[in-house]
């Protein structure tokens, strides 16, 4: 029996990717790189090079649940771990555990975001297996910390302790602390140490420890999730998750767990990884003409346009004139046009446009 399962968590509405992510078809089910193959369909290929078909799970909305199936057709729909409501990392992470415990009590487990990219697959996939084989026979929660290319303020970071020794692996640390994304002066101090690296939102553990770690730091979301132990995989889960999910806190596995564990290791890495939750983030990782646009649709025009991320898409026009470093992106009926140093104000416009003129343009 294969003990190693993949989580994949894609819940979120993707709402800095607006206006081309929308509630009802959020980033992680759109081919944002123009692969072919969508975030989501990205990330099960990626790792069903060492997973099985049967031992993935997805967490996603009850909205979501059929988008899943449908691009990921490998999946039963017992696979798709429905959610009633957002609560955040900690009680998907609790759910997913719970379930596969019924299945597999001896599983080990990746726990991964469904919008990441990441460049180097060959290199990832290694540090994978690496940290798989570390968590199967400890009780140790394992993330992946990459390499800081830059002083970025929009990724949480950890602090490296001592090194930790594990067979031939010369990339394992014991964590001395978690930082949520920093000011720019203190994430060029975090850069010059060489002590920080950037927090990768991907964790390895084996069911016990996760299991134990949930009830030593969250009892609350661990007592509810282990009652409809014999639910699990049975027509009344749905119902039982329903219940739960009302009286479940919202809090994020890092705050909740890792923060507060002192058996926390970190693999450091660099495998051309990259967060996707921003333009911001695309343009970075996108390849760029002369004039360091992003381009993206087949009737775009510029003149003294520099530094700009455009993506106009289907049959329109756009003729873009002296724009240098700003965001352009239509979908549907909407346009929405901003500087890339203001993009962290998106939420904010996503949020008056619902306020003003309803759901049908969010």
């Amino acid at each position: 029996m294969n003990n190693n399962y993949c989580i994949i968590m894609a819940g979120g509405i993707g709402s800095r990717f607006w206006p081309l992510s929308r509630k009802s078809m959020p980033k992680q089910f759109l081919d944002i790189l123009g692969t072919g193959r969508t975030l989501l369909q990205q990330a099960y290929d990626r790792f069903s090079k060492i997973i099985p078909p049967e031992n993935f799970f997805v967490v996603t909305s009850t909205d979501y649940a059929g988008l899943v199936l449908e691009q990921l057709p490998d999946l039963e729909s017992r696979q798709v771990l429905a959610e009633p409501l957002r609560r955040n990392t900690a009680p998907c992470v609790a759910y997913a555990a719970n379930k596969i415990k019924t299945i597999n009590p001896e599983a080990n487990l990746i726990v991964a975001p469904s919008d990441h990219l990441i460049l180097k697959e060959e290199e990832f996939l290694k540090q994978i297996s690496n940290g798989l084989e570390f968590v199967a026979s400890r009780k140790v929660l394992l993330t992946l910390g990459i390499h800081p290319s830059r002083p970025e303020t929009g990724y949480g970071y950890i602090q490296t302790g001592e090194k930790a020794t594990f067979g031939t692996l010369d990339n394992l640390y014991n964590v001395k602390t978690f930082t949520e994304k920093p000011d720019l002066r203190m994430a060029e101090i975090f850069l010059d140490s060489g002590e920080f690296f950037w927090n990768s939102g991907i964790f390895l553990w084996s069911l016990p420890s996760i299991l134990t770690a949930l009830e030593a730091h969250l009892p609350e979301v661990a007592s509810l999730f282990s009652q409809g132990e014999h639910l699990y995989n049975t027509p009344s889960e749905p119902a039982f998750i329903s219940k739960i999910y009302s009286e479940c806190m919202g809090i994020s596995i890092d705050y909740g767990i890792m923060e507060k564990s002192d058996n926390v290791f970190v693999l450091t890495a660099d495998f051309g990884w990259s967060d996707l939750g921003t333009w911001g983030s695309l343009y970075e990782n996108k390849e760029k003409d002369d004039q360091g646009n992003v381009i993206t649709g087949n009737g775009v025009f510029t003149y003294d346009c520099t530094n700009s991320i455009i993506n106009v898409n289907g049959e329109k026009i756009a003729v873009l004139q002296g724009l240098d470093g700003y965001i352009v992106v239509e979908s549907k009926n909407t346009l929405l046009v901003c500087r890339r140093e203001d993009e962290q104000q998106i939420r904010q416009f996503v949020n008056d446009v619902l306020i003003t003129k309803g759901p049908d343009y969010v």
